[in-house]
């Protein structure tokens, strides 16, 4: 890994970021989540290879000519705009859709871990937690599947009741916890921490650090992308490129695109002498400039608030009577509030960069 950290920008990013949670790790040590990735059996290397692979639905192509080989060890976040083909990649991977051409070969040994929307909805709503695993091992003890459970919070009667009055969380959890007990070595997460609150978004990226087979993920989630993937791999028009960078640069991609994509529609517009149509379409650009000016105001109003109570938190955890024994409460207190105030940064920083783009494309 640390090999790998000296060619690519996203790895260095990943060990600074490694280095931040272990700072705000004792802020979690009454997280009523505990579970681990099983150190997987046997790998095959490649696990899955693609080679020329046209992806997408019927006879349309969405990606195509895609070359990706995932090795053990292979960390890759997948980047591209909402209907990019992001999914559409996943879930070839995860042969919920068969190629339109190319080849897929598996590797012999694979054991696949797959989320989606698709597994919450395949849950069956009138078994328990515990039978969903029972099925899965009809060998494996009862006190054993509920021990497991327990690392999930499914605790007591709540692991033998049917999981049909469950929360979107709650289901999303379960959902993993199968995926954890069939001992995959290599997982593909499609969104996977969108129904999960913020202790369980930690548990899963703790683990998912120290998950020893491969990794390719699909989330809006910055931190979790920025703790557990080394790589990235770009899906834009059409195509599936490993991305030189991290989210910061894809960030200013992002900016780039928007101004390269706008650019045709300035040239067509043409220039006017006449000055009331110039008035004209100055008021309609300010009228269209107005709300999106609002709301990056109001994003750098939040973010100051957010670096205020981030430099205010940052200052009570200098003081060394904090780190005594009869602090310990105020001491995690205040570490987990300063990692959800990062987080809370991270998402306002997306915010800005996406409104500063909109921008600066009306603005040419």
């Amino acid at each position: 890994f640390r090999a790998k950290a000296t060619k690519a920008k996203q790895a260095q990013r990943r060990l600074k970021e490694l280095s931040r949670m272990e700072d705000i790790a004792p802020a979690h040590v009454d997280s009523p989540f505990d579970f681990s990735f099983p150190e997987p059996g046997k790998f095959s290397d490649p696990l899955l290879n693609l080679s020329q692979a046209q992806l997408g639905y019927g006879d349309t192509a969405i990606v195509n000519n895609v070359k990706l080989s995932i090795h053990p060890g292979s960390r890759i976040g997948l980047l591209g705009a909402n209907g990019a083909g992001k999914s559409t990649v996943i879930k070839s991977l995860a042969q919920e859709i068969q190629l339109i051409g190319g080849e897929f070969t598996k590797g012999e040994n694979l054991e696949l871990g797959y989320f989606s929307q698709h597994q919450l909805e395949a849950l069956d709503l009138d078994a328990s937690p515990a039978l969903h695993l029972q099925r899965l091992s009809p060998k494996a003890r009862e006190q054993e599947i509920r021990n497991f459970l327990g690392g999930f919070n499914f605790h007591g009667d709540m692991a033998m009741e049917v999981i049909r009055n469950f929360s979107g969380g709650e289901k999303a959890r379960l959902a993993l916890a199968i995926i954890v007990w069939q001992k995959p070595n290599l997982l593909l997460l499609d969104e996977p921490t969108n129904h999960l609150d913020l202790e369980m978004c930690h548990a899963l990226t703790v683990a998912l650090q120290a998950f020893e087979g491969a990794v390719i993920v699909v989330s809006h989630d910055r931190h979790l992308l920025r703790n557990t993937v080394d790589e990235f791999l770009l899906i834009a028009d059409g195509k599936a490129t490993p991305f030189d960078g991290d989210l910061d640069d894809y960030s200013r991609w992002l900016l780039d695109q928007r101004k390269n994509a706008a650019a045709p529609e300035k040239t067509n517009t043409g220039k006017t002498d006449n000055k009331k149509e110039q008035r004209q379409s100055a008021a309609e650009l300010r009228k269209k400039l107005q709300p999106i000016n609002n709301a990056i105001k109001k994003i750098e109003t939040a973010m100051e608030k957010t670096d205020k109570a981030l430099v205010e938190i940052e200052a009570a955890l200098g003081e060394s009577s904090l780190y005594e024994a009869e602090q310990k409460d105020k001491l995690q207190k205040l570490l987990l509030q300063q990692g959800e105030l990062r987080q809370e940064k991270d998402q306002q920083e997306m915010a800005w960069f996406e409104l500063q783009g909109e921008l600066e494309v009306l603005q040419e």
